[in-house]
């Protein structure tokens, strides 16, 4: 927007006050770059109400992981601060030494899942315990008067600018400014708690049900390895000298082993600390439980393919250990999918299924007879059905439906004997199959599971479990197989339950064999005769090789080969199922695109084709030539690339004010040369300098009106 005034100024022009929503202008933007016009409003919907789904269900996940270690901080600032109400022995003997109760929470190298740990932490404790909770992080305290400021801005619930305060130890609560120091907390927190106590009955009776009498001051520091020894030693001895007069509470958030603390903190400093220590849930456990949830369930009718699931777990193991990452891969996943793949709009649940399928145009109908799965399919029907789905749209609903229902019933079939597999491999004294359920997944959904060698391998180990492991294992599967809903297990529960009690019927029938078995040997022994003796060794010999199989030995082999068949029935390949591009996401290159960073890459194609990213066809050039509309650093680039490894400033400054020239026109009004010169100088220098910013070039001290090329070779 233009202004037209005699003096300079800063104008501002106030927005439209009708705001767009978010969730709106998302939708305008998928509709608008979708690569089928065609649903993309249901397709976005679906995408935005599954996500919505596989969140809620994350969000119960994490807060159900970390109950236990949330109730256990919980019951330790219980204990620390009646200690302190109550003014016990054991306080006393604490204040005489002061110490400070202090929490060691150890919660691994995965430090991206750390906020949300702290995050419910702080909720927790200011909803039942206190709402005296300050969080801090090292970058923010390097310095104790840093910290100080820090902590009582917190505390106090006012905003702290630290940089303004470089010279005051002082913050700003309301009209009065507080100096920053462990006495001014002390008066505060008296009359803090002082003020609470002379409220009236009601109020005070309304505070109490959610905080304690006299609340104690948790301390939370967020990144113990990144705060300075310094620091942390002068907090804990001031802290330490008024433990007495403030119900002071540390907690100590670790991402390495508890013996950062003594590392951190020499022994007259440590001491002053009653340490109590904390360990979170591994985050190799965490990820376990969010794949079993989300992935190895029927709720949710996305899925992911081997090769994708490979590429975020690999991702995990190999690069940071979030969980938090892998599940924004996870919606990144689906986001992808559903704008992609025209055919999204029915991956929905069961029951929406037939109101999709028959409202479907020509259009996508065609869009179901290209589907790889689809064509397999057809190819292996009769020549009369293959005309019927290659040219009537109505039967190819019909079809669609029915391979699309009996999709969500592989997919419930899959999760079940899934599971029976997984009893039987983890009970393994090895595990070839991997003892993780997700490692099992991955095997599954790459090829036939069955004919891989660590399958064999497993059943060869099965073959040889005991008695007591057998019966374990069959009776998880059969509580697995009866949690199903439908009927389609009902033969195979009553099958394992016969074994159980072939099983049970073994007791007596045994104890028998092991009797007869004994007599061979007490003849052996009753044999003196060296002739006989002989004799006695071949018969037994001979015995051994023609022996048959006990009662046991046969039930077991006829137990496992029956799970080998579930496994065969019902653990296919995703892949060899009809309509797996609706539900399944195999973008597996795309993704590594988006998650596996190629800065130089990426930097390169912004340089020397900047069309690319900023859309402007003005920038569009062709057949490697330079627009000299191009932003100057694009300029310098690509002229940089023709040089060799000196480049010589004033013919690089030569060549750049000829392409910024080329289009210009002169006229009557135009500044004068040397005027157009400085400016085209001075444009040089700041291109010239962010290259060297970004590390493209250096100054050489060969020459001095050179510069040194620091990268070569195409990316």
């Amino acid at each position: 927007m233009s202004t037209c005034s005699v003096s300079k100024g800063c104008f501002v022009f106030k927005p439209s006050t009708k705001k767009r929503r978010l969730s709106d202008k998302i939708a305008h933007d998928f509709r608008c770059t979708s690569n089928d016009s065609e649903d993309t409003e249901l397709r976005f919907v679906t995408c935005q109400s599954l996500w919505n789904q596989i969140k809620s269900e994350t969000e119960k996940i994490q807060e159900n992981l970390n109950k236990q270690l949330l109730d256990n901080l919980v019951s330790f600032l219980s204990r620390s601060h009646s200690d302190f109400q109550e003014k016990t022995t054991e306080w006393t003997c604490r204040m005489k030494f002061r110490e400070i109760p202090t929490a060691a929470l150890v919660l691994g190298v995965n430090v991206t899942d750390h906020d949300l740990t702290f995050r419910g932490l702080s909720d927790v404790l200011q909803d039942n315990i206190t709402p005296y909770v300050a969080l801090l992080e090292a970058k923010d305290c390097p310095g104790i008067k840093n910290l100080m400021q820090k902590l009582m801005g917190q505390l106090m619930k006012c905003d702290i600018d630290v940089d303004s305060l470089e010279d005051e130890d002082c913050v700003q609560v309301s009209q009065n400014r507080i100096r920053c120091s462990m006495p001014s907390l002390i008066s505060w927190y008296d009359s803090v708690t002082k003020k609470t106590d002379s409220e009236t009955p009601s109020k005070k009776r309304n505070s109490s049900s959610r905080h304690w009498q006299s609340p104690p001051v948790v301390v939370i520091f967020r990144d113990m390895e990144s705060f300075t020894t310094k620091v942390l030693q002068d907090f804990i001895v001031i802290s330490s000298q008024h433990i007495h007069e403030l119900p002071l509470v540390l907690i100590f958030g670790i991402a390495t082993s508890p013996m950062i603390i003594h590392r951190l903190l020499p022994h007259s400093v440590s001491s002053l600390l009653c340490i109590e220590l904390f360990q979170s849930l591994s985050c190799k456990e965490h990820l376990s439980t969010i794949i079993d949830k989300l992935l190895l369930t029927s709720r949710f009718p996305f899925k992911l393919g081997e090769k994708v699931l490979q590429v975020l777990i690999n991702i995990f193991l190999y690069h940071d250990f979030s969980v938090q990452n892998f599940i924004k891969g996870f919606q990144l996943c689906i986001v992808e999918h559903f704008y992609s793949q025209p055919l999204s709009v029915l991956c929905c649940h069961l029951a929406d299924i037939k109101k999709r399928v028959y409202s479907l145009s020509h259009d996508q109908c065609e869009n179901i007879r290209r589907l790889p799965s689809f064509r397999r399919y057809v190819e292996k029907q009769e020549s009369g059905k293959q005309i019927e789905l290659l040219t009537n749209d109505s039967f190819l609903k019909e079809e669609t439906e029915k391979l699309l229902e009996d999709l969500h019933v592989y997919h419930e079939n899959y999760v079940r004997i899934l599971r029976c597999l997984h009893v039987f491999t983890s009970s393994l004294p090895k595990y070839p199959l991997g003892k993780q359920i997700r490692e099992l997944h991955c095997a599954c959904l790459e090829n036939r599971v069955w004919e891989t060698e660590e399958y064999e391998s497993s059943l060869q180990l099965a073959r040889m479990l005991n008695k007591t492991d057998l019966v374990t294992i069959l009776q998880q599967c059969v509580e697995i197989l009866m949690s199903s809903s439908g009927k389609e297990f009902d033969r195979a529960v009553e099958k394992l339950k016969e074994f159980l009690t072939q099983f049970q019927n073994l007791e007596a029938e045994a104890s028998q064999e092991r009797d007869v078995s004994v007599s061979p040997q007490k003849e052996l022994q009753k044999k003196t005769d060296l002739y006989h003796l002989q004799k006695t060794l071949l018969e037994l010999k001979e015995s051994r090789r023609s022996k048959k199989l006990t009662k046991f030995e046969m039930l077991r082999f006829e137990v496992v080969d029956y799970i080998d068949s579930l496994v065969r029935r019902y653990l296919v390949p995703a892949d060899e199922r009809t309509l797996q591009e609706i539900a399944y996401f195999n973008g597996a290159a795309v993704l590594r695109g988006h998650l596996n960073a190629a800065p130089r890459t990426a930097l390169h194609t912004a340089l020397n084709n900047p069309h690319w990213y900023l859309k402007n066809q003005a920038l569009r050039c062709d057949g490697g030539g330079i627009s000299n509309k191009a932003p100057d650093i694009c300029i310098v680039y690509k002229l940089h690339l023709e040089c060799g490894r000196l480049i010589n400033l004033v013919d690089w400054l030569e060549a750049f004010s000829t392409v910024v020239m080329a289009a210009e026109e002169t006229n009557a009004d135009a500044a004068s040369s040397d005027q157009v010169d400085d400016v085209i100088h001075a444009r040089f220098i700041r291109a010239v300098s962010e290259l060297e910013l970004l590390g493209f070039i250096k100054p050489s001290k060969q020459k001095t009106d050179h510069v040194a090329r620091l990268t070569w070779g195409g990316c």
